[in-house]
């Protein structure tokens, strides 16, 4: 099974949120822990306020992962890979490109 790179797993509610991301920018998967192995069900990406983003998400899934990237070009570029590292989560679309971008998947080309 592929591996994330991400920090976590931690539990997805508010004070766990609060506690372990700070400002910034990244990605996250969402997902939930058998056995010591991670199950990934969500991946996506804040490209402006990754902590605000997770809040979005409580309620959804017991767990998440999470990673700060310097550029919303970084953040793409590992939500795609993320995307297709983990072909059996529950996102219905190929991760959208950043607003006003041409950026292109690292890894289809969409």
């Amino acid at each position: 099974m592929a591996n994330t790179g991400l920090f976590g797993p931690h539990s997805l509610d508010a004070d766990t949120i609060d506690a372990e991301v700070g400002d910034g920018i990244g990605v996250y998967v969402l997902g939930s822990s058998n056995n010591g192995t991670f199950y990934v069900s969500y991946v996506g990406r804040s490209d402006t306020d990754l902590n605000a983003r997770l809040h979005q998400h409580i309620g959804e899934d017991d767990q998440f992962k999470h990673g700060f990237l310097p550029t919303v070009k970084a953040c793409f570029e590992k939500e795609c890979h993320l995307y297709h590292d983990f072909p059996n989560q529950n996102n219905k679309a190929h991760p959208s490109k950043p607003e006003e971008t041409d950026y292109n998947c690292p890894v289809c080309g969409a």
